[in-house]
Parts: structure tokens; sequence; C-alpha cells
């Protein structure tokens, strides 16, 4: 399995010492509950309801916890890279006993069989990704999930104004221009269309402190 060694591997907020900042800043600087909410509402409202859901990039399991709130009868997987990280979405969702699950793997290669899951989730991971890791990991969400089941993205999109395209370049320096050279020119969804999800829509659009957020959805088969 891999670790922190995997070149692949990105730990939050693109560098390991942020780590236990992540969550604080998280909160600070985006719009966390209204993002989230979002997510959880088109992954609960797919026809049919979902029972598994995939929280690929899970991280400290904030999103994780909230899936497993809002719905008691979901079984719920989290994929994350990174021990450290995963250690404290256990401890967050310990209440939850074995419908909320851990393992460690990477975005382009997931420890997942295939057509298991009812949606995939992958919340803030890809700008993190090299442009052929992130349409790997695209092709494995494609390859997990059932026939008609949902990919539900949320992450950065091209900044429609210059505030936005400010806030972004500071993000660009934090996590590198090649890894977000397709968010900033809105190549996202075409990604999404190229790894063999159809119906790709931008869902809604969000202005945060680090540029415009959007949330996208596909539907395999």
């Amino acid at each position: 399995m891999s670790d922190r060694a995997d070149p692949r591997y990105v730990p939050a907020a693109g560098r390991a010492w942020l780590t236990g900042l992540y969550d604080p800043v998280m909160a600070l600087t985006m719009r966390e509950r209204a993002f989230r909410s979002a997510l959880i509402d088109a992954a609960l409202l797919s026809d049919p309801r979902p029972r598994r859901v995939l929280d690929l990039g899970c991280g400290t399991g904030t999103l994780t916890r909230l899936l497993a709130e809002a719905d008691p009868s979901l079984e719920i997987v989290g994929i994350d890279g990174d021990e450290e990280v995963l250690a404290r979405a256990r401890r967050r969702t310990a209440s939850y006993g074995e419908r909320v699950r851990f393992h460690r793997g990477m975005a382009d290669e997931l420890p997942i069989e295939d057509r298991s899951q009812d949606v995939v989730i992958a919340s803030l991971l890809l700008h993190h990704l090299s442009p052929a890791t992130k349409l790997h990991a695209l092709e494995e969400a494609h390859r997990v999930l059932r026939d008609g089941g949902r990919l539900l993205v949320a992450d950065w999109g091209r900044p429609h104004d210059a505030p936005m395209r400010l806030a972004f370049l500071t993000l660009q320096l934090l996590d590198g221009f090649q890894n977000t050279r397709d968010h900033a020119a809105g190549r996202l969804p075409s990604l999404i269309g190229q790894a063999g999800f159809k119906a790709v829509e931008v869902r809604q659009r969000w202005r945060t402190a680090w540029g415009s957020l959007e949330l996208i959805s596909g539907q395999a088969g």
C-alpha cells in the first residue's frame, strides 16, 4: 500500500506540516457549510437512494462524519494516502461503528471492487494531482461505480472575475501551477467526460477566499 514516500501522495493543504491546521483553515476561508451540505444533498438525492458511498481523499473525515449523520443507512468508505489523517478520521467517526470504514490508498489505484459503489465523492482532491494522475483517478472512480452511479466533485474551477483569479493565484503558488492548470482553464468537466462519465454538469459555484469552487456531477455507465 502507498505511503508518504509515494510520489503520488499529497498531504492535506499540500504540505505535511499543515495537516493540523487544515480543518480550522477550511472553516475560516471556505464556504465549508454551504458546499459540504450541497455535496451531501446531491449524494442522498440520487435515484435510487444510495447505500454505499466512497469518500475519496477523505482527509480527517469531516465529510465522512456528516454523511454518516445525514443517513443512518449509509455504508461509507473513506480513502486517503495518509495514515496520520486516517487516524484522526477514525477517532472522529468511532461512534458510527462498522458502517464507516477507512482504508489507506491512492486515488489512481483504489483498493475497492469494481461496480461496488453507488456514489463517489471527491472533495478538494483533484487539484492536488498531476494531469495524468487526475485522469487516472477519475477513471478509477468510474470503475468502482455501479452502472448509473454518480460522481460528485467539489473542486476549483475557472475564475470568473479578477478577484477570484487573484485568489486562485495564491492557491496555485501553494499547490503548483501544473496540477491546477486544468482547473484554471475550466477543463475539469471535460476531463470527467474523458474518464467515461456522461451527463457531466456544473451544478453550483461558490466564491471563496481561494477562488471559484464548483460542484460537478457525472454519471457512470
